[in-house]
This record gives C-alpha cells, sequence and structure tokens, in this order.
C-alpha cells in the first residue's frame, strides 16, 4: 500500500473523525428526517382524500389520477432551477423556504372546489416542493464521507415508513375528527392542519440546520479539521472521476442510467402509496378511516427496520449491488404477489404482500443514492442530482396514470391489472442495478469492498 493509501485509511478510520460524524448525525438528522416526513406526509394524504373527493366534489378517478401523479410534472419542471438556488442560497434558508411553501400550499387543499382547483393545487404542490429531497441528498454529500453515505441515506429515508406509519392514523383520525364538525368536511381538516405542519417544519430548520461543516460550533477544532479534510479528498476525487459542471452533468451516461434505475423504483413506491388505503380497504371490506390507517401502518412499521437494517449491511461495493438486485425482485414479486391476494379476497396474504413490498423498495433507496454521490459534486452534483430525482420521480406521475389505464382496458373492477402492471418495471431495475457492476469510480476505492 502506497504512503498516500495509507494516510487516506488512518484519516478515515480516524476516531477524531468517527466522533465528529456521530455528533453531526445527532444534530443534523432528526431534522432532516421530520422534514422529509411532513413533506411525504403532504405528498400522499391524497390517497386518504379519494373517495370523499368524488362525493364531495365530483372528482373522477380519472381526474383524481391526473392530480396524484401531475404534482411530479412540476416538481420535474422546477428541481434543477431549486437545487442550484440551493448552492446559491445555502440549505438552512432553502430548505426552510421549501418546507414552508409546500406547507401553504398543502393547506390550501382544504378550500378545493371541482377537479380543476384540485389538479391546479397538485401542480403547485409539485413546484413548491422541488428540490427537497435532491437537497438533503447534497446536503448529507456535503457533511458525511462515502465510508457511512448508505447508512446516512438509510436514516433519512427513516422520513417514508414513519410518515406513513404515524401519518395513516393521523389522516384517518382528522377524517374522522372532521366528520363531526359542523361547516366542514373530514378532508378539509386533515389537508389544513397537515398543511400547517410543513410551515412549522420550515420555521423550525431554519434554526436548527447549518450550511456545512465549515460553520458548526457543536465541533472541536480537530473533529472539523478531520471532516473537512475527508470530505475535501472526496470532492478532489470526484472532480477527477466525475463530470464538471451542469451540462457536462446533464449529458453523462452514468447520470441517465442512474435516473432510469430511479424511475422503476418510483413507479412502485407510488403506485402502491397512492392507492394503499384503498386497497387496503378492499381487502378488508371496511370504509376509509381510522382502522385503516391503522391497518396501513403496518406495512411501514416493519419498513422502518428493513431501512435501518439493510443500509447498514449494504455499505460496501458488493453488498450494495447484492442488496439492491435482490430488493428490485422482492419489490415487483411482491406486488404481483398483492395484487393475487386481493383477486382471491386473502386479506391477510395481501396486507403481508404489500407489506413485503413496501420494505423492499424502501431499503432500495438508499442504495441507489449511494452510486451518484459518489462521482458528482459541486454545481455538477446539483444538476446531476436533480436531474435523477426529477425525471425519476415521473414514475409518480405513470404510476397512477398506468394502473387507471390498464383496469379500464382489461376492465378489471377489482384494479388487479393494474397492480400487475406496477410490478413489471421492478424487475428492469434489478437487472439495472445488478449491472452496476461495470461501473467503477475512484471514490469507491474509499469504500470497504466485501
Amino acid at each position: 500500500m502506497s504512503a498516500a493509501s495509507t494516510s487516506t485509511q488512518k484519516l478515515l478510520d480516524s476516531p477524531v473523525l468517527k466522533s465528529a460524524i456521530r455528533k453531526s448525525s445527532f444534530r443534523l438528522m432528526p431534522m432532516l428526517v421530520i422534514l422529509y416526513v411532513v413533506a411525504f406526509l403532504d405528498r400522499t394524504n391524497v390517497g386518504f382524500a379519494e373517495a370523499a373527493l368524488e362525493v364531495d366534489r365530483g372528482i373522477t378517478a380519472g381526474a383524481y389520477a391526473l392530480g396524484a401523479g401531475i404534482f411530479f410534472i412540476g416538481y420535474a419542471l422546477f428541481e434543477i432551477p431549486s437545487n442550484l438556488l440551493l448552492t446559491k442560497f445555502g440549505a438552512k434558508v432553502w430548505l426552510a423556504r421549501i418546507a414552508i411553501t409546500w406547507g401553504i400550499v398543502s393547506a390550501s387543499f382544504a378550500f378545493v372546489q371541482g377537479e380543476t382547483s384540485f389538479i391546479i393545487l397538485r401542480f403547485l404542490l409539485g413546484v413548491t416542493e422541488a428540490g427537497l429531497f435532491p437537497g438533503v441528498i447534497m446536503f448529507l454529500a456535503a457533511w458525511f464521507p462515502n465510508k457511512v453515505r448508505v447508512k446516512m441515506f438509510a436514516i433519512f429515508y427513516l422520513a417514508q415508513p414513519f410518515s406513513q406509519m404515524l401519518g395513516a392514523p393521523l389522516s384517518g383520525w382528522l377524517l374522522n375528527i372532521g366528520e363531526g364538525m359542523p361547516g366542514v368536511e373530514g378532508w378539509q381538516v386533515m389537508f389544513f392542519v397537515e398543511g400547517s405542519l410543513a410551515v412549522l417544519a420550515g420555521i423550525a430548520a431554519f434554526v436548527f440546520l447549518i450550511n456545512s461543516p465549515q460553520d458548526a460550533k457543536f465541533l472541536e477544532s480537530d473533529e472539523k479539521k478531520a471532516l473537512l479534510d475527508v470530505m475535501a479528498l472526496e470532492d478532489t476525487v470526484k472532480e477527477e472521476a466525475g463530470p464538471r459542471g451542469v451540462f457536462a452533468a446533464m449529458k453523462n451516461g452514468r447520470v441517465w442510467y442512474f435516473t432510469i434505475i430511479y424511475f422503476c423504483l418510483q413507479i412502485a413506491v407510488y403506485g402502491v402509496t397512492f392507492y394503499l388505503p384503498q386497497q387496503v380497504a378492499q381487502l378488508t371490506g371496511q370504509k376509509v378511516g381510522l382502522a385503516v390507517g391503522l391497518l396501513t401502518a403496518i406495512p411501514w412499521f416493519f419498513g422502518i427496520f428493513a431501512c435501518f437494517l439493510i443500509g447498514r449491511a449494504a455499505n460496501t461495493i458488493v453488498r450494495r449491488r447484492v442488496w439492491g438486485t435482490g430488493l428490485f425482485l422482492s419489490t415487483g414479486l411482491c406486488i404481483f404477489g398483492s395484487a393475487w391476494a386481493g383477486a382471491n379476497q386473502q386479506p391477510v396474504l395481501g396486507i403481508l404482500f404489500i407489506t413485503l413490498a413496501v420494505c423492499s423498495f424502501l431499503a432500495i433507496g438508499p442504495i441507489a443514492w449511494s452510486y451518484p454521490t459518489a462521482f458528482l459534486t459541486g454545481t455538477a452534483a446539483a444538476a446531476g442530482i436533480g436531474l435523477i430525482n426529477s425525471l425519476g420521480n415521473l414514475g409518480g406521475f405513470v404510476a397512477p396514470i398506468l394502473r387507471t389505464s390498464v383496469n379500464e382496458w382489461a376492465a378489471s373492477d377489482t384494479g388487479t391489472m393494474g397492480v400487475y402492471a406496477l410490478g413489471v418495471l421492478p424487475f428492469l431495475g434489478a437487472v439495472m442495478m445488478f449491472a452496476t457492476k461495470k461501473f467503477h469510480t475512484k471514490a469507491d476505492d474509499l469504500l470497504p469492498r466485501k
């Protein structure tokens, strides 16, 4: 081993660096998780209002599918500009701005009058939330070395199951509470309260987030130096191995490769999430409310453990590829299984398959994001990560439309054929994830191999 390699390894394994990482994770991760908990809740709580909006505001299944999906059009259009503005204003200001503005739009759903206002607000929700997720990914890549990044991404991804585990009963409870209040509907109370939570989260983010390790007063001087040194080393490696600048990132083949992988993942995520309350209600024969909300929380409860434990287990070059491939296969098979269980009136098996699908696709995300953050830095990271997330998230636009279209084409009253259709693309994701063994950058040398 060369002297340079020995010095690098000593830096990566130093107790001072480990202490800096530990302190940074305790200081920053809770706020980031809270932000994404509220974001994912406001993005998906529309699933609890689907039936009520049809009855109260005449919003048809087709308009609902368009509104659910058009969020991602606004999201995609403004993702890269938002990321570039984050590099200008800093994460502290920009992430807080995103949360406050999307919270205002989310609360405005309480005043939906029909299909037009519903679709417009869903589009605006995407516009205002654009940049949150990739902004946090860039933020984490600036704070945490490659060797612990899958673990940090996994902690951040805990927000998704926490949001649904806590948010599903909360949304169901708010629906029930609102039905007993004079002059308002349950869904109006749900949207207003949960949108207001985002505004409060944005204010808290402005107080608690710190733009970079350089500004971290909670770190000792030697801890700050160790963290800055290793991040500077990784930036140097990225600049040598990856694209430089916005346009170079947008033309880079690896960026587009991981965009397709992320698209396959989001088809599964939102194909399940947008319709989960209705699917559970159909499986159990109950009305959407608190009871269905509690049952809907089951998959997300187990998803917390899957996301965290697999994130820890997959933090090497070989393991992340093997785990990623297997999890994509599991996602597709379990979505098929949930459709079969629904068609054959097997509620227990249906919830089991849904739970395994949720555990699988939740655990893929941290693994998938560890690849592009290993070779993108600076404005190339802002553009590349924004492109992957914005176009990949169009899977959330395609999923509800694909599901609805296939059901109409197949005249599937139970919705089974639409669910089967959603289970196909994760298999493509599995093939592409396995093929990442052909990719290798200098940044991978900073990771354990096995």
